[in-house]
């Protein structure tokens, strides 16, 4: 058997694995007619906003495959098309399945915390195993056909495309329901979080899929494709073929490594559900570096393999390390969280500042362990190793997008069971599953982050081979330009995304504020909340407001290198890795942090709900709302997209940059 069907069928055998999942889930019981009802609204929203996402985008991606088919090559531009498709389908899959899944959950918590872990877990499995699934199949379908990873890079250029969208639109989408639901709710009405009396709240609860399920998902079904081909890339000149099909063949090792690794997640009642998540992801990375070993000895020989294989387990490690540090930043047993949550005892300056400064203090040991990471994997393999670490540290994701997309299930749940007024017992094992989804989301943007820091060396490296750079001299002025250029774009991109929250939040707060005031019988009970009004005011705002960042990210990278050539835009991807890199760790755990820091004193600490301490973590809650949900985890795409634009578009740099 030709060793490359390998990667193929693994493909296929995740896809399977989504089907049987999906089968199980739609079997459970939902519960009562009131937690259908409440369920379905969520499903209507979603479906509502991902469609009308998805028409917008259509138009883009017909544009620019128009443009890539004219000025390059039609082959780069059906790639393009089929990447933008099954970033598609692994988001609308993953997320049509999660919203199954979060009633069930709810309704399994009535009965037990293992039932409602498996099944909140089943249902993040689906997007985990579509991203793997989708990419592997579409990337081994390409090579068949072309037997030219310089083709197949279109494929990565519309999954990247999709997920910058998909990832912006989605955070100002669920950041705007939030910021709204907590600003009016909990500090100025004083109810609890997920209260049905909330007009935001269904909209808080539809933004959990659409910006942490199917965002997350497109994010990391664009980084999984993006560093198998830029290793393919570099492979091709490096190996030959051999260097070509191993990245396909040590993914396909990661997606069977998942598929085991998730029947390993069980636990057993009054257990902590962390350690059951945490069993199956060190499971999985445990299997991939045998059998990524294997199989890098097998296609490569003893001469280079063991090289290869240490580059590939740096990466790995490098993802943990990462991990590790997010879990232990942003969880509320730790230190800097509970010491967050006491600053909030003297007001909300205090809270934020400290946050703040916790938020950049976790920067330093990922970024040590990505150089490391770099440092072991030149040394063990040279360009070749680096992209291939990143193809480890991301062989896994199946199994991480699984743990990360299990928490917004959780966290519905929890929405469900408030609003149908299941009781405490109920609500208390959603709490202690939601807790540990929040540790999963912090660990999972970090992973994220330092998957697409990995990458976007990998597609530098490639950009520089096929662009004919040797060496970038920063003492060349076009270098200083495009460095100085490339570290301002990730703060110029972060400003229009948290802007665009900040904008559509205050439609949201005044929507809240007006049906208060104007519904009578609402505080009471008495009176239903337009809840479709705030839906719309999220959906409108993000189709909007998603504009200005996503297409700045797209041609910054296409102006610096017409006018100013291809030298200057390598400079402008060193710049944009560097502090995107920082603002993305530095972003994406001071926000888990403030939010767990409010969830610690909602826990009872610290005086517990309803005190100024609580008031001003909420604040403080809601600052780091777009950091970590908007923002944050945007940059990982931009970093990767400016680099695979520049990839793309290379040979036209190279022929007629007015430099």
């Amino acid at each position: 058997m030709d060793i490359l069907a390998l990667a193929p069928i693994a493909g296929a055998l995740a896809l399977v694995f989504v089907g049987y999942l999906a089968f199980h889930i739609a079997r459970q019981d939902s519960g009562t007619e009131r937690m259908k009802d409440i369920a379905e609204a969520i499903r209507e929203g979603a479906t509502a906003y991902l469609s009308r996402q998805y028409r917008t985008l259509a138009v883009f991606v017909i544009a620019v495959a128009v443009i890539v088919m004219l000025a390059l090559d039609y082959r780069i531009s059906i790639a393009y098309v089929a990447g933008s498709v099954c970033s598609v389908l692994a988001g609308f899959i993953g997320m049509r399945v999660a919203v199954l899944a979060n009633v069930r959950t709810a309704n399994a918590a009535r009965k037990s915390l293992n039932k409602a872990l498996s099944l909140a877990f089943k249902g993040g499995a689906v997007m985990g195993m579509s991203v793997v699934g989708l990419g592997l199949l579409g990337l081994s379908a390409f090579y068949y056909l072309y037997e030219d990873p310089n083709l197949i890079i279109g494929f990565s250029f519309g999954a990247s495309s999709i997920a910058l969208f998909a990832r912006v639109g989605g955070g100002i989408y669920t950041k705007t329901a939030d910021v709204g639901a907590d600003l009016v709710g909990k500090i100025e009405a004083g109810i609890p979080e997920d209260d049905p009396r909330n007009p935001a709240v269904i909209a808080d609860n539809v933004g959990d899929n659409v910006g942490d399920v199917a965002g997350m998902g497109a994010d990391l079904f664009e980084s999984y494709v993006s560093s198998i081909i830029a290793t393919m890339i570099i492979g091709a000149t490096v190996y030959g073929t051999k260097g070509v099909i191993l990245p396909l063949l040590v993914a396909a090792t990661g997606v069977l490594a998942s598929i085991v690794a998730a029947f390993l997640v069980r636990t057993r009642e009054r257990a902590d559900p962390s350690f059951a998540l945490n069993r199956g992801t060190f499971s999985a990375c445990g299997l991939v570096t045998v059998a990524a070993y294997l199989m890098i000895q097998y296609v490569m020989g003893s001469d280079s393999g063991l090289g290869i294989f240490y580059a590939t387990l740096s990466g790995l490690i490098a993802g943990v390390i990462v991990g590790v540090t997010s879990d232990y930043y942003t969880s509320g047993s730790r230190g800097p969280t509970r010491s967050i949550a006491k600053a909030a005892r003297t007001g909300a300056a205090t809270n934020v500042m400290t946050g703040f400064s916790y938020g950049m203090i976790s920067t330093v040991v990922p970024v040590i362990g990505i150089s490391l990471a770099t440092l072991i994997a030149w040394y063990s393999a040279g360009i070749y190793g680096i992209a291939i670490s990143a193809v480890g540290m991301l062989s896994i994701t199946g199994m991480v997008v699984a743990a990360d997309s299990y928490g917004p299930i959780v966290d519905n749940a929890g929405g469900i069971a408030e609003q149908s007024g299941l009781g405490k017992e109920v609500r208390k094992v959603t709490d202690a599953l939601d807790s540990v989804g929040n540790t999963t989301k912090a660990i999972c943007k970090g992973f994220a982050i330092g998957s697409a820091a990995l990458t976007a060396i990998a597609l530098f490296s490639a950009y520089s081979q096929v662009s004919g750079i040797e060496t970038l001299d920063v003492l060349n002025p076009h270098v200083t330009l495009g460095l100085l250029i490339g570290a301002a774009i990730p703060a110029l991109f972060c400003g229009l995304a948290i802007l665009a929250v900040g904008k559509n939040s205050f439609r949201m707060v005044e929507e809240v504020r007006r049906q208060f005031r104007e519904i009578p019988g609402l505080m009471e009970g008495k009176a239903r909340p337009d809840y479709s009004r705030c839906v719309d005011i999220s959906t409108k705002g993000a189709l909007r407001e998603l504009i200005a960042p996503g297409i700045s990210a797209i041609a910054a990278p296409l102006i610096v290198g017409f006018i100013f050539g291809r030298h200057a835009l390598g400079g402008m991807l060193a710049g944009s890795i560097v502090t995107g890199l920082i603002l993305a760790l530095f972003m994406a755990n001071a926000g888990g942090a403030w939010d767990n820091a409010k969830k610690y004193i909602e826990a009872g600490n610290l005086g517990g709900k309803g005190t100024a301490t609580h008031a001003s973590a909420v604040v403080g809650d809601t600052v780091g709302d777009p950091f970590k949900d908007t923002a944050g985890p945007s940059l990982n795409i931009l970093i990767k997209l400016m680099s695979i634009v520049a990839l793309v578009f290379a040979p036209l740099f190279v022929m007629y940059a007015l430099a």
